[in-house]
């Protein structure tokens, strides 16, 4: 299978995973349990079962700074006991209503996902029962 641009099918002819929305509501999550720099928070988001670095550090700072801009986080510079200072980012109140915004829709998004997968395995369950019907594969 051809591969296409930055949103079609990645490398091995599958269609990548568009992770970049979704590492929004990580990070509020990660947030909404105690005030964090951009750091901690990059290595935090193995929590969410994504495997290797789902982002690099300029995606989460960029992500970070558009939740700020919206008012959904607040940060300040912070002096550490050794190295350089650091920005340390906090939820608002307005970052936990849409904290809890963006799980609503996941939720929908998870049952609708569901129903999909179910969908598919039925239909492949019935599609191959009928190729062993006929003794060769469709294709």
């Amino acid at each position: 299978m051809q591969r296409r641009g930055r949103r079609g099918y990645g490398a091995q002819g599958g269609c990548r995973r568009r992770i970049g929305r979704f590492l929004e509501p990580c990070l509020l999550l990660l947030l909404h349990a105690g005030e964090s720099h951009g750091y901690e928070l990059l290595e935090n988001l193995n929590r969410f079962g994504f495997g290797g670095n789902p982002a690099d550090s300029s995606t989460i700072y960029r992500i970070l700074r558009s939740l700020e801009e919206r008012g959904f986080v607040t940060s300040m510079w912070s002096e550490g006991d050794s190295g350089p200072a650091r920005r340390v980012y906090t939820l608002t109140e307005e970052g936990n209503v849409y904290l809890d915004t963006w799980v609503t829709d996941l939720e929908e998004t998870d049952r609708i996902l569901h129903s999909f997968f179910s969908e598919y395995h039925n239909h492949m369950e019935i599609h191959h029962a009928n190729d062993g019907e006929t003794g060769k594969r469709k294709e």
